[in-house]
């Protein structure tokens, strides 16, 4: 901005008697970033740390029109103090980083530049005025930084709900209802349970006896190592609810540990119905749901399948 623009600039804003000296100030900083919009836009797309692109696989224009975009937002923000818009972009932004448009480090690093961009500017502006430099980049200083938190705060509440959302799926794939025919169902668990896994698996296993009508579920916990007794609570209260469903519960793989474990906290053992192993337990199951098996008669050369009626 030329010298006459930047006193034609302080002429027009000291016409409002009622603004306070830090208003004024505020109010030509926020001018002349504006008004040198363009040349600004330029030098921070040029600057090594930006390189000209933000956005991977995102054209010419559309990287101009993003770029535009968090530059007016930042100065919307210097002007107005609100972060509201500030915050909009940012989740955009952070929503982005989980389609692999844009990472965290890129934007931040782009919002830095940018940020070196203002600090020049502002240097330049005021240069000959060291006291209103220095008020002017204080208050300068303090919005950017809440705008680069915002940013900040925006990627790491989105990677925390993608992170959720993939140990859900994580564990729904870890802990598989199965159903066998009809009546049966079984729920192989493999791996540590915690308390959350432990909801889990009785959401899941209430909804397939819902879902199924089911009448008997055969629980595998072989590759199941330890559970403390919350856990181990947690589970007897799920057989207890199964029960209430009209389901039984026969549960088949128990270790010593967890059998120690079961024992110790001082569970009612008749309310468990235990099998040594999952071949036990699936033939628990038929003959609780009226099932039997028999041979096919086959050729003696041939190996004879087992059929259930």
């Amino acid at each position: 901005m030329t010298t006459t623009a930047k006193r034609r600039v302080r002429t027009g804003l000291k016409g409002n008697s009622t603004a306070t000296s830090a208003e004024i100030l505020k109010d030509e900083a926020v001018a002349h970033l504006r008004q040198d919009r363009e040349e600004l836009l330029l030098e921070w797309l040029q600057s090594d740390r930006v390189d000209g692109v933000l956005w991977m696989g995102a054209t010419t224009a559309e990287q101009e029109a993003e770029s535009a975009r968090i530059y007016d937002t930042c100065i919307e923000c210097l002007d107005t103090l609100s972060y509201e818009g500030a915050e909009e972009f940012a989740q955009q932004m952070a929503r982005r980083a989980v389609r692999g448009t844009i990472t965290s480090e890129r934007l931040l690093g782009g919002m830095l530049a940018l940020r070196d961009v203002y600090w020049h500017s502002l240097l330049r502006q005021y240069f000959e005025e060291p006291k209103r430099l220095d008020e002017v980049l204080k208050l300068f200083e303090s919005v950017i930084n809440r705008v680069l938190v915002i940013v900040a705060e925006a990627f790491s509440r989105e990677r925390e709900r993608v992170i959720k959302a993939q140990q859900g799926s994580i564990q729904e794939l870890s802990t598989p209802v199965l159903r066998l025919r009809n009546g049966l169902l079984l729920l192989p668990i493999i791996g540590m349970i915690d308390s959350d896994r432990a909801r889990q698996v009785t959401e899941q296993l209430l909804n397939a006896i819902r879902d199924f009508r089911a009448r008997v579920v055969v629980m595998d916990i072989t590759g199941v190592a330890a559970v403390d007794s919350k856990v181990a609570n947690h589970l007897i209260q799920t057989i207890d609810a199964a029960r209430l469903l009209g389901t039984t519960v026969v549960i088949t793989g128990v270790s010593p540990n967890i059998a120690q474990t079961i024992v110790t906290i001082g569970v009612d053992l008749s309310r468990i119905e235990t099998v040594g192993d999952l071949q036990g337990g699936l033939d628990r199951a038929d003959r609780l749901l009226g099932y039997r098996v028999i041979l096919e008669e086959k050729a003696v050369t041939q190996a004879a399948p087992t059929t259930v009626v």
